[in-house]
């Protein structure tokens, strides 16, 4: 199944046919952010691969993009020197053709002057020392495990199984209608001292503090 970007988004501007039937204040944010998000979205997919490939880009070349790309939207604890001149390290716990993908895409690839590497691990290892943790469907059962593990550490997690957040988990990537979309929980980031852009707050379908909506 391809992920293609929305049609009536393409341009990075709303039809005319969205924005007449939008009235009022609240209305019109909620324009503004769909603008954003559609924006970064396309951006995202654009920057790695292309025009033609961005709109037929597979649902795990989507979520690739985006794992890579939350490492420029966040804030990161300041690094000692030893861990400024290491690599930005993206883990992948269990079975995921989004490892295969993380490998191509961040291939000869450098983010604030550190070269990227993807590793992929057991439900057992020690994971603390990812920056980003794609924790697969598979683990599921681990999740627990796995999460008790991170506490008090820095590592942003992220998954595509449900009720991700719910579990304590940091981001979550939702399918619908053929787009890959994140929900993004700021009490487990702020907790790991990591800082989210409002940029990529704006680009996420829903946005919680522990687990309750945040306006």
């Amino acid at each position: 199944m391809k992920f293609s970007l929305p049609s009536k988004w393409n341009d990075g501007h709303p039809t005319s046919e969205q924005t007449s039937v939008e009235h009022g204040v609240g209305a019109g944010q909620r324009v503004l952010r769909s603008v954003l998000a559609a924006f970064m979205a396309i951006s995202f997919l654009l920057l790695h691969f292309g025009n033609c490939e961005a709109q037929s880009a597979t649902e795990y070349q989507v979520k690739a993009a985006y794992l890579f790309n939350f490492i420029r939207f966040v804030e990161w604890p300041e690094a000692s020197t030893a861990e400024a001149q290491s690599k930005w390290t993206i883990g992948v716990v269990g079975n995921s053709p989004i490892a295969e993908e993380l490998s191509k895409l961040v291939e000869s690839k450098n983010i604030l002057g550190r070269e990227l590497q993807v590793k992929t691990f057991q439900a057992t290892d020690n994971l603390r020392g990812c920056n980003i943790l794609f924790i697969s469907e598979s683990e599921k059962k681990h999740l627990p495990g796995i999460l008790a593990g991170l506490r008090g550490s820095s590592v942003m997690t992220v998954a595509d199984m449900e009720h991700f957040i719910d579990a304590g988990g940091m981001v979550q990537f939702v399918v619908e209608d053929a787009r890959v979309r994140i929900s993004i929980d700021v009490g487990a980031t702020g907790r790991a001292r990591l800082k989210v852009s409002s940029k990529l707050l704006a680009l996420a379908r829903n946005v919680t503090d522990d687990g309750s909506a945040k306006n």
